[in-house]
């Protein structure tokens, strides 16, 4: 066994990146913090291919005298705290005095700054984890730092950072989390040399605005309460601004971004009652306390905190977004409005795109509550209809039955035959549905003539009916039902359409390519960075999936082709999910291991949606392909497809025969 000995400054540097310097973005959070640290009202950000090759930030702070340059890159030094009680009562975003040190083992770093009271600059190289002299320089008041080629020697880690486009939407992202906190602060990014951000001094606001969209905070309410030395700020979203991921959810803790499982469970808890669990809230908070009272020192990054009192932390930030959210009225008007009167951009515009359908089945639920509640009409945005039912004449009500006859005749009389062969019907041919209808759902035409092979397949029942029956009618667009031998089937048609698009699915996948429909008009949607990145880097395999993506621009993508089954489906919201689960998972996982779960969704953004209204024609093609449908019982989710009442059970209801 070998003996034990201390390491070398430069390899106990290095290991200290891997933890702190995760990747380029970990780098410029350092960075900005410093600056933001040094009192910097005026912050400028340069990078270059995603930060992997550069990353600069320069600042108007305070700077650092020439002797204490070398110091900056040396372990554990800073002018932060001094002692165990400055360590415990912190207040500064920095305090361990590793990050420059860490970022300069791996990478090669310029380091220049000049107090306000000096008469010139002088800056510092480390190249490898060596310190250069310092040497005067030119430089305005203020600090810069500059990192060229992260992770150069140590390849084995540089294999594990993304492409560029990755990278940067990281970097993105942990700029605009710094951004957001710190409103008062000029804030510029600069990509590859295209200005990105220009965020000048402002107020919180239209900050949150610039960076989360307008639309997220005129759908905002705004939160300023305090107790016992506890201050929260900022805004909550609405329930009707809900969304599908916890991606728009911000929160601060003395002006640090944190995610904390209690903070977390105590809004979602504010937003339980009003809330689909499938949805997440969106917000922006800022929480403040006592230093003394909250430990930032648990993580290596900082990300997560432990607070002395963590129940009455919980109590506080549930009961304040509760009663903010419970202050909320029918038709009221947005709690927020800007002053500048400039439309939405472009994520905030599809944000409120996808949620439109969202927000006007909400706004009927307020009116219904409004209308329960006493309110009166013209708070209300729309009334409620009323609904009376009309007597139906009997020569219609016979017309009715007869055609319905008709519809179904041809097929009843050769399924009553002894053998499956065609003939002649007064349609011309033997059609399930009506024979002069040609409707489809998900890519399959319905209002097919029948060949032999395909009636001597139908399953076996008597008196020609098929074991689910023949349709009657859909029930308030959700429900189809359907008589059958000894009764009535009640269908949900969108959980059993979602099965059959996924059978369809995954035995296509098996044959190794989902087969493709192009679209003749290709689809393009304002996407984020992530998504953009996503696109870029496993556009191409993505075509296995029958789905084929275009990136237009850094925030455009367009949607070429989906997969022939779901052509009828939404392509923005199909798209979006799939490089939703690519993005978390990794594209090899999704093909393999987590292969039916994203064919599932794929087959929930296909299949046939509530409120549209089918033909008889479609909804028998519909109970015939659940019938030559494996596992066609249960949707994907393991929720029942259809029901039966039998006629025993019809006769109880109205007690028949007692």
């Amino acid at each position: 066994m070998k003996r034990i000995q201390k390491l070398p400054d430069h390899l106990v540097n290095q290991i200290a990146a891997g933890e702190v310097v995760e990747r380029p973005a970990s780098a410029l959070k350092e960075i900005l913090e410093n600056s933001l640290d040094a009192g910097a009202d005026r912050i400028g950000v340069d990078l270059a291919q995603g930060g992997i090759k550069l990353i600069r930030v320069s600042d108007n702070g305070g700077g650092i005298a020439a002797d204490d340059l070398p110091l900056a890159l040396d372990r554990h030094a800073t002018s932060k705290i001094g002692s165990l009680d400055d360590l415990e009562n912190v207040a500064t975003l920095g305090f361990r005095g590793e990050g420059l040190a860490s970022v300069a083992s791996v990478s090669r770093l310029t380091l220049t700054s000049r107090p306000h009271d000096a008469e010139h600059a002088h800056q510092i190289v480390a190249i490898d984890g060596t310190l250069h002299p310092v040497e005067p320089a030119a430089h305005a008041p203020g600090t810069s730092v500059e990192i060229v080629d992260l992770y150069f020697n140590t390849p084995a880690r540089r294999k594990f950072l993304k492409s560029e486009n990755t990278e940067y939407a990281h970097c993105e992202a942990t700029f605009e989390r710094i951004a957001l906190a710190h409103p008062q602060v000029e804030f510029i990014l600069r990509h590859n040399g295209k200005v990105v951000w220009r965020l000048p001094q402002q107020s919180l606001a239209e900050r949150v605005g610039a960076l989360l969209g307008k639309d997220f905070v005129e759908a905002s309410l705004p939160i300023d309460t305090g107790a016992a030395g506890l201050t929260l700020t900022g805004f909550v979203a609405s329930p009707t601004y809900s969304k599908a991921s916890r991606d728009a959810q911000y929160f601060y803790v003395n002006g640090r971004f944190v995610r904390d499982k209690i903070a977390q469970h105590a809004l979602r808890q504010a937003y339980r009652d009003v809330l689909h669990h499938d949805r997440h809230p969106a917000y922006a908070l800022f929480f403040t306390l006592d230093p003394a009272n909250v430990d930032v020192n648990v993580h290596p990054t900082k990300i997560e905190v432990r607070f002395r009192e963590s129940q009455g932390i919980h109590q506080f930030l549930f009961h304040s977004v509760h009663k903010a959210l419970a202050s909320t009225t029918a038709g009221a008007s947005p709690a927020v409005t800007l002053d500048d009167g400039q439309p939405a951009g472009d994520d905030a515009t599809v944000a409120a795109n996808v949620g439109r359908n969202e927000d006007t089945l909400a706004a009927f639920s307020t009116a219904a509550a409004a209308a329960r509640a006493g309110d009166s009409p013209q708070r209300m945005p729309f009334q409620q209809p009323r609904y009376e039912q009309q007597a139906m004449p009997l020569h219609v009500a016979r017309e009715a039955i007869g055609g319905y006859q008709r519809q179904f005749a041809g097929l009843r009389e050769e399924e009553r035959g002894p053998t499956p062969a065609v003939t002649d019907t007064p349609a011309g041919s033997t059609m399930i549905g009506n024979p002069t209808a040609g409707s489809s759902i998900a890519g399959s035409t319905l209002a097919t003539p029948l060949s032999a092979a395909k009636l001597a397949a139908l399953p076996d029942a008597s008196d020609g009916i098929p074991p689910l029956g023949f349709a009657l009618a859909q029930l308030h667009g959700v429900y189809i039902l359907s008589q059958c031998e000894d009764g009535l089937i009640v269908v949900d048609m969108h959980a059993a359409h979602e099965r059959i698009v996924y059978e369809r699915l995954k035995n296509a996948l098996e044959e190794d390519t989902i087969p493709m429909q192009p679209l003749l008009l290709p689809v393009s949607f304002a996407a984020d960075r992530f998504e953009v990145a996503t696109a870029h880097e496993h556009g191409e395999a993505m075509q296995r999936l029958g789905i084929e993506l275009a990136p237009l621009s850094p925030t455009q993508i367009a949607v070429r082709g989906v997969p022939v089954w779901l052509q009828d489906g939404n392509p923005v919201e199909l798209a979006r999910a799939v490089l939703k689960d690519v993005r978390e998972i990794g594209l090899s996982q999704v093909l393999t291991e987590r292969r039916n779960e994203l064919l599932a969704t794929m087959a929930c953004h296909g299949a046939v949606r509530a409120n549209r209204q089918l033909t008889l024609t479609e909804m028998n093609a519909l109970l015939r392909d659940m019938e030559a449908t494996e596992r066609s019982g249960q949707c994907n989710h393991g929720r029942p497809t259809w029901s039966r009442l039998s006629m025993r059970d019809l006769d109880n209801l109205f007690m028949r025969g007692r």
